[in-house]
């Protein structure tokens, strides 16, 4: 039986000492049909010259290190001897993610992002572990005013109504009913019931929102969610950063 195991942000490699540590541990015993999920922000492929080539933003970079600056990310993850998989947040290149093929993977969409890491596509479910896993990744960035769009954050981060109206569908498809929620932000409610002053800044749009929606017409197991860089507990609902949960029966 395959294993699955959950945890939140990586921010490209600033945010990987967890993912050592989980190594050292259990993820050197793991193969190729086991999964580790990450609840967004990935940034693993932050300049997209892998997939956009010359097409690719300058950035901060010089462009002759663009292809060094995301190559440490793809060496990193395709030695995990387990799957990756990521959901996306709002701290990813989406130009360079809407780019890549889409597969269609155990049920839903994917981009193929290295050999063994995949992007779960929002709005899709998927069937991984024996669980069916339903998955919308985005989130509204608070420091856009610090940014530059198509640079350095990318209008993409937010879901567009076509993909709130597949994530409707699927859902009605699989009668309202999943085993688990991944997301990258949390449903605005939760926000509140988490009793996250600092963090209410973060709510108040339209994901957020759509997202209470969901939580109050699907029925699930558990949802687990990134974001605000914090781990807690609240019922159901799950906020991860550095722990890594173990995914059972």
């Amino acid at each position: 039986m395959s294993r699955l195991f959950l945890t939140g942000d990586t921010h490209r490699l600033m945010d990987t000492v967890k993912i050592d540590t989980f190594d050292r541990k259990i993820g050197h015993e793991l193969n190729s049909d086991d999964y580790l999920i990450i609840v967004g922000d990935f940034g693993g492929i932050w300049t997209g010259v892998d997939i956009l080539g010359d097409k690719a933003p300058l950035d901060i970079l010089k462009k002759e290190h663009m292809e060094d600056y995301d190559k440490w990310p793809r060496v990193f993850w395709e030695k995990k001897p387990y799957t990756v998989l990521f959901i996306d947040g709002n701290h990813e290149n989406h130009d360079a993610l809407d780019a890549y093929p889409i597969e269609k993977w155990h049920g839903g969409k994917v981009h193929r992002i290295y050999s063994n890491t995949y992007h779960l596509m929002r709005g899709q479910i998927f069937e991984l572990a024996g669980k069916s896993i339903f998955t919308f990744g985005g989130a509204e960035s608070t420091d856009k005013a610090n940014r530059v769009e198509s640079l350095s954050w990318w209008a993409r981060e937010m879901p567009s109504i076509e993909e709130y109206n597949e994530a409707y569908q699927n859902l009605q498809k699989h009668g309202n009913r999943v085993d688990i929620i991944l997301t990258h932000c949390a449903p605005e409610t939760t926000v509140n019931d988490l009793g996250m002053p600092r963090m209410y800044y973060r709510s108040h749009n339209d994901l957020t929102m759509q997202l209470d929606t969901i939580a109050q017409t699907v029925k699930f197991d558990d949802w687990y969610f990134g974001h605000y860089h914090k781990d807690s507990d609240l019922g159901k609902f799950h906020m991860r950063y550095d722990w890594i949960d173990e995914i059972t029966e």
